[in-house]
Parts: C-alpha cells; structure tokens; sequence
C-alpha cells in the first residue's frame, strides 16, 4: 500500500463467507480479477482470512476479505472458525456463498443468522449456477422457508465461467453499510484556521514517519482548508510566541497532555489525537462514562488494556507501563491489568472491572463498536487512552471543551 492509499481501518469491508468448497476463493478471485486467494478442490485450503485492498464503485475504496470454511473440523479447524467469526465483527457487507451443486447446508443458514443477529448488511451468493442440482428459485424458497425471511438479496453467479459476476459486482456496490460519515477535526475548525499538532518524536514513534493518526489529522485539517502547524513538545511554546494570533486548536499526543496543559493559554482549546480518534471511530461518549468506572476501582479489581495494532513493546510503552503507573498514582494502589493487542479481544469480559482501549486507528468503526457493545453487554465500562490520561491529569474537561 502506498503513502496515498486509503487505511484499511477507513475502507468498507467486504467479507466472503461459506462452507469449505463452496467457492469462496474462486469467487474473490473473480470479483478481484487477479488470483488473490489460493483455489484448490482440497477443503480447508484457506486457513487464515486473506485481505486484498482494491476500489468498487460507487463503494470507493474497499477491502475484500476470504474467510476459512465455517464448516471446518478439528482443532484447527474450531481456530478457523473462530478467526471467521472475528473477521466478521470488521464486516460492513457480507456476502453468504452458498454452493448450487450441494444445496443450503446447516453452515450456511448458521451463517446467515450470525449475520443477521451481527445487523451486518448481506447478499446471499448462489455459486455454481453451471452446475446447479436446482433451480435458482427453487434456492430461494427453500433459504426462505428454512430462515423465514423473504426479500434478501441474492443472485446466481459461476465463479468458473465468470457467469454474473458484473452483476454480482454492481449488486455490492447496490448495498450501503452501516459507515458514519464523520471527520477527525474538520467540523470542529473553518477555513484558514491555525491548528498546532504537538506530535514528539522519542523513542516510541517510528524511524522516518509520521504514526497513522498523525498523518489523518494533517490531511483532514488541509481538507478544510485550514493550516496545520506541527511540533514537537519542546518547540510548542515558541510556536505559540511566533503565531500572530492565538491558533483555533491545540492537539497533542495524549502522552505530553500535562506539560502542553501549562503551557498552552487557557482561552486555546485543547484536546488530543486519542480523544479526536475516540470520536471518529464512535464511542466518544462511552469513553467518557467510562472514566465512572475507574474512579471507583479497588486493589482486587481487574483492567484489560487492548489495542488495535500489535507492535515492539518498548521499556517506556504506553499500555503496558505508563498508564498502570499514572493510574498507581492517581489512585493511590495498584490495579491487576491484562492486556491484549491486534485483532485479538476477549469475549468473556466478566472478570474486568473496566477497559481501557487505545485510539484504534488500525480498526474500523464496526470492530471498534463490536468491542464496545460486547462490554456494554456484559456491563463492562469501555474508557480511551486519550480521556483516561486527561481525567488523571486533571485536564478531562478542558480536553472535551472544543465538542461542547
């Protein structure tokens, strides 16, 4: 992916989902137009789910996903499953492929019904139309009658002889997800507006680049048509000073959020990237009746911290070192925390007192609101790192002030 594509975490995704053999991988690569996922009559062939970036009008840019056969057996395959059934947490459009030649097994219905309790929005693909044992109607009754649903999209397709396959494409881009449309900052600034971005560059940021939400802020703020004055801790006073007027918006890195909170007036807006992101991504106010939560825990309680990207813990890492310890001093005892990273997240939260998520720049939205609403269901508090470190260092409401 170039430095101008589209993040995965701000594409639609679209995920293929089926038996093994039901031509899942054959369909993808048809859809894709280039071999993207390995196709054999072996079942189980895919293993893993296979991600491949392309754009789908009038979608715009996408995601498509291949998923292992929910069908799959075994240990390795019960692992499969589970992946499968991760992958469609982050699914904005399902596509149910059921095999023509083999007729609507228990896996698919299972499937659709996992899609519907998921209120992901789906097309059911009938594959193998060239070799059908029944009719295209005859499926449908039978799919209607056997869920008790009548209306759902589907169409008739041969991934081999590329039968449909147009039809199949302009029928998703027919579909249209659940996606916000919100901005990161630009509907908090107008044009010609001075923002600084206080964005330090220790020994936590990459070599060489900027960090994702770093580079989204710019181009949003340059999207509106507003200036982005960027620096690091050390330079932010001086910025101040050389500024005519005093700038619209200061956004820092949560991390410094103290020392840019003295130096940064008082009649200046201040908030950070984690907060802003905790907005975009749709759980800005669950973040903040989160921070309920972490004022009432005890030395017994338990905290998961989760991120959305996995990478080198350092010594000084955030997560793992420096909230647990800013979190000591502001509660004056320790906490018992677990942690997890990536795509992984519990679904049993019951032993958590609270979460305490990162910005989840790396997630989309719909992932970012399935951990949410699994919380939530099991009456777990989701708080950010943003609203967390600004509540401990006593800046909460200054850091919100610009959303009111």
């Amino acid at each position: 992916m170039s430095l101008n594509d589209t993040v995965r975490a701000d594409r639609i995704h679209i995920a293929f989902f089926g038996r093994r053999n039901a031509g899942k991988s054959s369909l993808v690569n048809a859809v894709t137009d280039q071999d993207m996922a390995i196709v054999s009559a072996v079942k189980g062939t895919t293993t893993d789910p296979v991600y491949k970036s392309m754009e789908l009008l009038p979608l715009g840019p996408v995601v498509i996903i291949d998923t292992p056969g929910y069908d799959d057996e075994g240990e390795l395959g019960a692992l499969r499953v589970l992946r499968t059934e991760q992958v469609m947490n982050k699914t904005d459009i399902g596509i149910l492929v059921i095999d023509m030649s083999a007729g609507i097994a228990p896996e698919d219905l299972k499937i659709y019904e996992r899609l519907k309790a998921k209120t992901v929005p789906f097309i059911v693909v009938f594959n193998k139309c060239d070799s059908a044992a029944a009719t295209v109607e005859e499926m449908t009754e039978t799919l209607s009658a056997k869920t008790g649903d009548e209306g759902f999209k589907y169409i008739s397709v041969s991934a081999v002889s590329k039968e449909n396959i147009f039809e199949l494409k302009e029928l998703i881009g027919s579909v249209k997800p659940d996606v916000s449309e919100r901005r990161l900052v630009a509907d908090l600034i107008s044009p010609k507006d001075v923002l600084i971005l206080v964005m330090p560059q220790d020994e936590a940021a990459p070599k060489g680049r900027l960090i994702l939400p770093q580079v989204q802020m710019i181009r949003d703020i340059l999207d509106e048509h507003a200036m982005a004055f960027s620096v690091q801790t050390g330079e932010l006073e001086a910025a101040l000073g050389e500024l005519r007027n005093r700038p619209k918006l200061v956004i820092t890195d949560s991390q410094v959020f103290k020392e840019c909170a003295k130096i940064v007036p008082e009649d200046v807006e201040l908030t950070s990237f984690s907060i802003l992101l905790a907005r975009y991504k749709g759980y800005l106010d669950s973040a903040l009746k989160g921070i309920e939560a972490i004022k009432k825990l005890t030395p017994s309680d338990r905290v998961l911290i989760a991120e959305g990207c996995t990478h080198h813990r350092q010594c000084n890492d955030i997560g793992t070192v420096k909230i647990p310890r800013w979190l000591k001093e502001k509660l004056g005892f320790e906490v018992n925390f677990d942690t997890c990273s990536g795509y992984e997240f519990p679904d049993d939260l019951s032993g958590y007192k609270a979460v305490i998520h990162c910005g989840g720049c790396m997630l989309s939205e719909r992932e970012i609101g399935y951990r949410i609403k699994c919380a939530a269901d099991q009456g777990v508090p989701v708080t950010n790192y943003g609203i967390l470190i600004a509540y401990i260092q006593g800046i909460l409401d200054r850091s919100i002030k610009i959303f009111s």
